[in-house]
């Protein structure tokens, strides 16, 4: 028997009143977050959720993740994290993909009604037969919301069910987590990922911090990434709950927030995209913030996008916080390599292999480069996810010859250090976030004043890229940009939809047809 839940399990038994969650002004020892989560698998055994079934989990950075996180790992169910920013339309096609049965959702706030959302997209997929709405700590429940049988508020669902229970037992190769994530082309694909991915991930995860079992009760995280994200599920919850350590949720990235929260709690590990760092520079120069109130950081760690040089070593002078990047994807739990604390690191380069994780470079025939030289990065090792949820070809085009092949393109130097150079296809990462142009292009052809569009990045100085989107309209038909902006808003989770648009009579093609959309990009971006 191998289950996630494990890492918490343990705690709750050798040191139940060590703090394992704090948020605000809730604070939860080992005991209580193991006893909530048990309280949870109780409630979904009661309601027919068995060994194997799917359960979504629509939450921010709250108490409530973990514990529900756990709960359904406790009841031998898999959890489907999905992004707290999807629309309607965008939560449905996720619950139909993974043949959710039942939905958790926070309630949201006025500015991001989530439970509305949920609600919505429930409506229409049959099999998720019941959404268990969590209660905001201070705004009221809407009575019309929980309006119908499908809809249930925590409290009722909970009941007054015990907080103990035997978790089931599952294989190590069971799917514990079901990440949704996408290729270049096409609808998010669901990266099946294992007990023992999770695990051993995590524990690895641990080990590259420096952290260990012979300093138990010291380590603190501050959680800023959303917890639906595999590196701070995987390296930080899991990685911090294995360790006996304290996790510190921040709903929301807020630098203010953050550097308070630092001296408060002891923060020894952060981690952030690098659009997160130059913000927390900015606003420390900007309030001229003492920065010896973060002493107590022992690392910091980036990943998501690529880390300027000049931004790292800016911010470890400012700081004197040493930054290590890694580099990872969902398909890999996340994590794959890692520049190791106890050596130097390369910057500009993602580090080394994980521990038992193989990388190399290949040219389009699988054939190994040499060192130095670009090509398509491809993983092999304990990593490496179940497939595609659904999608054998798809599974068996990215497992290509016992590597799962990346799509992204990168160089190996002399010592085994991974440089990622660009991505392969036409993904966007904007502010650490991936947008899949296809998927907007499909949408926004829908919308009636739409003849043609190409989404395609270009180059920002914060967020790394941001979304552009070069329109043809219809003939005879008006539509401004600020329409069609605001058009997009509605369609589209809040990082993805377009902020910059172009219209045009036609965009350039080649003799096929395809549009070339390294003519629309212009330069700063490389083109493959």
């Amino acid at each position: 028997m191998l289950n996630l839940s494990a890492v918490i399990e343990q705690h709750a038994r050798r040191r139940p009143d060590a703090e394992a969650v704090v948020c605000g002004a809730t604070r939860l020892t080992y005991a209580q977050l193991n006893g909530w989560a048990s309280q949870i698998a109780n409630a979904l055994a009661a309601s027919g959720i068995r060994r194997g079934d799917h359960v979504a989990l629509l939450c921010p950075n709250l108490p409530y993740f973990p514990a529900i996180y756990f709960g359904i790992l406790k009841a031998g169910a898999t959890v489907v994290p999905l992004n707290v920013l999807l629309k309607p339309r965008e939560i449905a096609y996720h619950l139909r993909d993974s043949d959710a049965k039942a939905m958790f959702c926070f309630q949201g706030t006025a500015e991001l009604p989530m439970a509305d959302a949920a609600k919505a997209a429930v409506a229409v997929v049959p099999a998720c037969k019941q959404l268990i709405v969590l209660p905001h700590p201070t705004i009221p429940m809407d009575p019309a919301l929980v309006d119908g049988s499908e809809v249930i508020p925590l409290s009722r669902f909970l009941g007054a069910q015990p907080a103990t229970f035997e978790t089931v037992a599952t294989a190590p190769d069971d799917t514990a987590i079901i990440l949704y994530t996408s290729g270049t082309t096409g609808q998010p694909k669901g990266a099946e990922l294992t007990h023992f991915n999770m695990v051993v991930n995590g524990m690895c995860s641990a080990e590259l911090c420096a952290a260990s079992h012979d300093d138990l009760g010291r380590h603190a995280t501050a959680v800023t990434l959303p917890l639906f994200h595999a590196t701070a599920q995987t390296a930080q919850m899991i990685a911090y709950f294995h360790l006996g350590g304290t996790l510190v949720l921040l709903p929301r990235f807020d630098p203010a927030a953050l550097l308070a929260a630092m001296p408060a709690e002891r923060i020894t590990h952060w981690i952030g995209v690098p659009t997160m760092y130059w913000t927390l520079l900015k606003h420390a120069r900007e309030q001229n913030i003492d920065v010896s109130t973060v002493a107590t950081l022992r690392l910091a760690v980036s990943g998501g996008a690529p880390m300027p040089v000049e931004l790292m070593r800016d911010f470890e002078k400012t700081f004197g916080v040493r930054i290590v990047e890694g580099y990872g994807l969902s398909e890999t739990s996340p994590v794959a390599t890692f520049n190791h604390v106890d050596r130097p690191s390369k910057p500009g380069t993602v580090g080394q292999p994980l521990f038992a994780v193989d990388i190399k470079i290949v040219d389009d025939n699988d054939d190994p480069v040499e060192t130095g030289k670009p090509g398509e990065v491809v993983i092999r090792g304990h990593n490496v996810m179940k497939g595609y949820y659904k999608q054998p070809e798809a599974t068996a085009e990215a497992m290509r010859n016992g590597w799962f092949h990346t799509g992204d393109i990168g160089t190996l130097d002399e010592d085994g250090y991974l440089s990622i150079v660009d991505r392969k296809k036409d993904m966007i990462l904007r502010g650490g976030f991936n947008v899949y142009p296809r998927e907007l292009e499909e949408i926004m052809l829908t919308h009636p004043g739409v003849s043609l569009v190409a989404v395609v990045g270009v180059p920002d100085a914060r967020l790394g890229e941001e979304v552009k989107a070069f329109v043809v309209k219809k003939p005879g038909v008006d539509v401004t940009e600020e329409a069609l902006r605001t058009w997009c808003q509605e369609q589209f989770a809040a990082y993805k939809y377009p902020r910059l648009f172009e219209f045009r009579t036609e965009l350039p093609t080649t003799a096929t047809g395809k549009i070339l959309k390294r003519e629309l990009r212009g330069p700063g971006r490389a083109q493959l």
